[in-house]
């Protein structure tokens, strides 16, 4: 699944990832990471989410991270917010306070764009990317998180026989073979989410959940 796919969804209009509202998993089980003060959250793939908008309203300072220009600019502009615009190749850096965004590859970060990270915010990410493209996605942003850093992650789990993604299935197993190694998970809900998403149920999928985990670094 190369660049070109997520950039043409976003020419298109077709972003039905794309939530209206905060996400009622990010409001309730944000606490559960136990974060103090004020600490940079990362939020890789973000698109247009108003998800970040609450972490910085918490008191966070937020970076995002998403591929498309569209994407970035409704952001800002959707919410009345003007940022301030700088080049950073091979990222475009939009900043408005605690809100900052680059513009860019998630492949191409190194940790010196992003300086300390407190938490990672994983709602679109992990499910956006088909199985064989997850395990470089992972090891890519183990490089650039640091020991005590924390991870909220929110995938769906369904058949994938159902249904090609993306969004794709990712269940409690395949978290655990992720991110066993590195972090105590902890599940916090699973939520029955398939009488609210006539997408889902429009391709085909009979049993849809949304899942909820908390990750603590061990040690």
């Amino acid at each position: 699944m190369q660049p070109e796919f997520w950039l043409q969804r976003w020419q298109q209009g077709e972003i039905g990832w794309h939530l209206r509202e905060v996400n009622l998993h990010l409001q309730g089980h944000w606490p559960r990471l136990g974060l103090t003060g004020a600490g940079r959250v990362l939020v890789p793939l973000c698109g247009r989410s108003l998800d970040l908008l609450w972490l910085a309203a918490q008191g966070h300072r937020v970076l995002g991270v998403e591929l498309s220009q569209i994407g970035v600019e409704a952001l800002f502009r959707d919410n009345g917010l003007t940022p301030v615009v700088t080049e950073e190749p091979p990222f475009r850096r939009y900043r408005s306070d605690e809100l900052e965004v680059l513009c860019g590859d998630f492949f191409d970060l190194d940790p010196g764009h992003l300086g300390e990270v407190a938490a990672v915010y994983d709602r679109a990410s992990l499910i956006a990317l088909p199985p064989h493209l997850r395990p470089g996605y992972l090891a890519h942003l183990d490089s650039l998180i640091g020991p005590r850093t924390r991870v909220l992650l929110i995938t769906l789990d369904y058949d994938q026989a159902q249904m090609a993604g993306p969004p794709f299935a990712v269940g409690e197993a395949e978290v655990r073979a992720h991110y066993a190694g590195r972090f105590d998970i902890q599940p916090l809900a699973a939520v029955d989410v398939l009488a609210e998403s006539p997408g889902f149920r429009a391709r085909g999928v009979t049993a849809l959940t949304e899942r909820v985990f908390a990750l603590h670094p061990r040690g």
